[in-house]
């Protein structure tokens, strides 16, 4: 049984900082690519981060951001804990949506930049929301 639970998310200040946290469960977490979906209020969901292991890409591992992201975002995994974690630095009233954790499970194969899309993923968790104002 696959579950994602997200948490971290709050009601900040511009230019303040987030660390969220996916904790994972049901699955090798290893084995599949692992994605943050943000979706901000009356718009379409967008990927913001992904991350898989060198068990999926035989080589060190892989990660992608959007590109207008990058210089404020970090994704990383922690095997032990089986969570996967998003760093945002200096927040912005544009970054304020609710916040997915997904999973590829229970197959993988997406490539490259797509592997930022939504549609790659299938099993969710609930969302964390962040607001920004």
């Amino acid at each position: 049984h696959v579950q994602l639970v997200e948490s971290g998310g709050g009601r900040v200040r511009p230019g303040e900082s987030l660390r969220l946290s996916c904790q994972t469960s049901g699955f090798v977490l290893k084995e599949y690519w692992m994605s943050w979906v943000r979706q901000p209020p009356g718009k379409e969901r967008e990927g913001v981060a992904a991350i898989a292991d060198r068990a999926i890409v035989n080589r060190p591992g892989k990660k992608y951001y959007a590109d207008s992201l990058e210089a404020r975002f970090n994704i990383s995994q922690d095997y032990d804990r089986n969570t996967v974690s998003l760093q945002i630095n200096n927040l912005q009233p544009d970054d304020t949506a609710m916040y997915y954790c997904a999973t590829d499970y229970p197959y993988t194969s997406c490539n490259g930049q797509y592997c930022l899309h939504p549609d790659q993923y299938r099993r969710w968790g609930q969302g964390t929301q962040v607001t920004v104002s």
